[in-house]
């Protein structure tokens, strides 16, 4: 491989299979100019970014923050790949690294923020706030720095945005339904949820997809439901009464008219996850 173009001492553009892409090494570009032949012992990771935007917000990232950021993002990214068995969006390698240079410049600078959707996360998003935990612990071994939950949290909604592929404001809105609709649900019962159990592991997967429907304006339409929905409003009459006042809320409040598939299938797991 040819370099395209040097970043910095650490990272540059060059091209493999006809693709662009990032390659980044511990003075890989020192004394480097474009054209020269790319030293392959000196490679510690290739980058191959396929949107042409993240391409472009990439290179200005990497050039504006130091190496080791990246290089811890992508340790967090690869541990959250291994812990969730899923892909995520190529954004995360942008905004995660961001979020991490700025989080430990403002700690440095006595400047913590405070996360309002800490409580939120810890309870919706658990896979996710476990690996922001233990994101934790590699930026204290890697910067010798202590950072609170509220940075766990943050570091979970990254994870869950390249998960569904959300910008972040989406994200804190989807937060925020499943939220709501959990506590109608609590106090129409009157009780707690037990968070350990796989039903409201179901529940809480249910409400994530259905809240993206809700804030992408999608719905869940299949029209052999009909006669199924009357079955289960039958059958639960009390979880259907429950799953009614969602149906009003989030009318009223978000403007969004669930179908009769969305009601039967709330229904049902409203059942499943209030009963003992």
């Amino acid at each position: 491989m040819k370099i395209v173009k040097v970043l910095n001492n650490n990272v540059i553009v060059s091209i493999k299979d006809k693709q662009e892409v990032i390659v980044m090494g511990r003075g890989i570009a020192f004394n480097k100019r474009a054209g020269e032949d790319i030293n392959e012992e000196q490679i510690e990771k290739i980058f191959t970014l396929e949107d042409e935007e993240i391409i472009k917000k990439f290179k200005t990232l990497i050039a504006d923050i130091p190496i080791e950021y990246m290089e811890l993002s992508e340790k967090i990214i690869n541990y959250a790949i291994i812990q969730l068995g899923k892909k995520l969006n190529d954004s995360i390698y942008i905004s995660l690294t961001d979020h991490l240079h700025f989080a430990i410049d403002r700690y440095k600078n006595n400047l913590p923020i405070k996360n309002g959707l800490l409580w939120e996360t810890k309870h919706l998003y658990k896979e996710e706030f476990e690996i922001g935990i233990e994101a934790l612990n590699m930026i204290c071994d890697q910067f010798n720095v202590i950072l609170p939950e509220d940075e766990a949290a943050f570091i979970a909604l990254h994870i869950v945005n390249a998960q569904l592929n959300e910008d972040m404001t989406n994200i804190v809105d989807m937060t925020k339904v499943i939220q709501d609709i959990l506590t109608i649900v609590k106090y129409h019962f009157k009780m707690e949820f037990d968070e350990n159990s796989l039903n409201y592991y179901r529940f809480i997967t249910h409400l994530k997809f259905f809240a993206h429907r809700l804030v992408k304006g999608n719905h869940y339409n299949n029209e052999h439901e009909d006669d199924l929905l009357n079955v289960i409003k039958n059958k639960y009459p009390d979880a259907y009464k429950c799953t009614e006042k969602i149906r009003k809320f989030v009318e009223n409040q978000y403007r969004y008219e669930l179908t009769d598939e969305e009601m039967l299938y709330l229904t049902i797991h409203i059942e499943r996850v209030v009963k003992k």
